[in-house]
């Protein structure tokens, strides 16, 4: 018995230092991001991992830099990032829940080969369609941020319904029909008894979609038109010289700045994913 207890014991502590190396390699990158966006230039090769301490001090002037290069306006990109990452995220949320509602209660074979769409849609990878898109998104003017919301719904569809429908099919299908017995139609029984419901799965995939739009970089590349939309990772891009010269340590200050509000808002939200993908891994 105590032999038992002691290699269970030295299993959880083997598997506590793999799990804390993994740990470290993944925060690694991160906190070389931080220390290097307080260095001057100079220095962020030649002393990668070094603090930035004394002649490697650079301060604020990073952030200046990177905020002021250019003729484009980093508030801007600020705020097109914003509008994106919340149209995007406000149309696969209402979206997607009406359709997985739909999914879920009618039982017919076009809304079982929709929803094996949508699932299988999730295995294809973005660049085997990204020419055809950009020029589809082209030809029906979805270059702009307040319509590109419209080509995410596409790409973001997939794991929301997938989420959704595994939530509904855990509702009891009485409360939507005492709702109906009640005088509610199917728009009322929808936002005022399912919606409710799926607080838990909304909850998670908004957070998933927003960290996804929010740090994508080739969709927005492609389809925007650069010239006047340009969220923060594309700005970030732009962070060049002449002949190709880059500014490693305003790159870094600016990159420092976009992943700190994912970061903080990721770790406010994190309890919210585990009950949402709690709550939709419900086998129908």
């Amino acid at each position: 018995m105590n032999g038992s207890l002691a290699a269970e014991r030295r299993g959880k502590t083997i598997l506590t230092v793999v799990l804390s190396v993994i740990c470290v390699i993944y925060v690694l990158p991160v906190v070389a991001v931080l220390i290097n966006s307080f260095k001057l230039n100079t220095f962020v090769k030649t002393d990668t991992f070094a603090l930035p301490t004394g002649e490697m001090w650079a301060g604020m002037d990073n952030f200046i830099k990177g905020m002021t290069f250019g003729n484009y306006p980093f508030w801007n990109s600020v705020k097109y990032s914003v509008v994106i990452t919340v149209l995007s995220t406000a149309l696969i949320l209402i979206g997607t829940s009406m359709a997985a509602w739909y999914i879920a209660r009618v039982n017919s074979a076009f809304c079982k080969a929709l929803y094996f769409l949508c699932v299988f849609s999730m295995v294809v990878p973005f660049q085997m369609v990204m020419f055809t898109l950009s020029n589809t998104a082209d030809q029906l003017k979805l270059n702009t941020p307040w319509t590109i919301p419209v080509v995410y719904l596409g790409f973001g569809a997939g794991l929301a319904i997938f989420m959704f429908v595994g939530f509904v099919k855990s509702i009891p299908l009485e409360i939507e029909e005492a709702a109906a017995i009640d005088g509610c139609g199917p728009v009322r029984t929808f936002f005022l008894v399912v919606v409710p419901m799926l607080k838990p799965t909304m909850i998670s995939v908004g957070i998933l979609e927003i960290m996804w739009v929010w740090n994508d970089y080739l969709l927005p590349y492609l389809v925007l038109d650069l010239e006047k939309y340009r969220t923060i990772t594309i700005h970030i891009q732009y962070l060049k010289g002449s002949y190709g010269t880059v500014d490693l340590g305003a790159t870094m200050a600016l990159i420092l700045l976009a992943i700190i509000p994912v970061i903080i808002f990721y770790l406010t939200c994190q309890k919210h994913i585990i009950k949402g993908v709690a709550a939709g891994a419900v086998k129908g």
